[in-house]
Parts: C-alpha cells; sequence; structure tokens
C-alpha cells in the first residue's frame, strides 16, 4: 500500500491499518448491509493515549522541558486538532479514508478534525501492530517538524 510509504510503517496486519481509516459512518452502512466493518474509533482512544506518552517521552529525552508546567504546555500544543490535522495533511491520509456516504459528499477527508482523528486511529493502529518502539518511532518521524 502507498501510504505505508507515506507513513514510514510497513504493518504485519494489513487489516489494522484498513480500521485505521475506516470511519464510524462507513462502518455502519458497511454493516446495514450485513458486511463486517470494524471503525477507528477504538483506535484513536488507544492512539490519543499512546500520542501523550510518546509526546512526553520524546520532550524530556530531548531535553525540551524542565518542569511539568513547560511540559504540559508544549504536550498541549503538539497534540493540538490544528497540528495533528497538519501531519494527517503531511502525509497525505486524506484519500486512504473510508468515509460514510455523507462525510463524502461534504467532502469531510479535507476537514481538519477528520485528520485529527485518523491521525489518533493510525498511532493507535501502529502501537497495536508494532508496539510502543514502533509507534515512538512514527510519532517521532510525523511531529519532528513540531518540536520545539
Amino acid at each position: 500500500m502507498d501510504i505505508e510509504e507515506n507513513l514510514g510503517y510497513v504493518f504485519f496486519d494489513k487489516s489494522t491499518l484498513e480500521r485505521a481509516f475506516t470511519r464510524k459512518a462507513h462502518a455502519l452502512e458497511q454493516r446495514q448491509k450485513q458486511i463486517p466493518c470494524d471503525d477507528q474509533e477504538i483506535f484513536r482512544t488507544l492512539g490519543d493515549a499512546v500520542l501523550k506518552t510518546v509526546l512526553i517521552d520524546l520532550l524530556i529525552r530531548g531535553g525540551y522541558c524542565r518542569t511539568r508546567d513547560e511540559l504540559t504546555q508544549v504536550k498541549k500544543q503538539l497534540e493540538r486538532e490544528e497540528n495533528l490535522a497538519r501531519v494527517g495533511e503531511s502525509l497525505q491520509i486524506g484519500e486512504y479514508l473510508r468515509l460514510g456516504k455523507g462525510e463524502e459528499k461534504h467532502l469531510a477527508g479535507k476537514e481538519p478534525y477528520v485528520l485529527a482523528e485518523t491521525v489518533e486511529a493510525l498511532i493507535g493502529a501502529v502501537f497495536m501492530d508494532g508496539g510502543y518502539e514502533a509507534a515512538q518511532q512514527c510519532v517521532k518521524r510525523w511531529f519532528g517538524a513540531y518540536l520545539p
């Protein structure tokens, strides 16, 4: 899959990658047709937690922050929707999204919140597929330009 080149990570389980790109609306439409389909929501939750952990780890190890307050502020900036959406745009994830019909009609694949949520889902998917070190390497690569 071309997207794996963009991500800098090759998935062992391609269904994990596919799930990370599957929006809830698409999954519901598939299930209405009696086609099993899992959405990205659970990966988004995991990805959010992994992102926080990796960012804190990178900020402390990199010497970017000396106090808890400073760490909290820098982490908050990095994980803002706008930054996550920029990361999603740079990875060109929009064209790989599996959207519901209504989302497609409204061009949801270009919406910052959709890109941001999908970046979180991708982080969760990388973690599930390859573990902490794989997720850490992806976050480091994807967010490197945004580190202080």
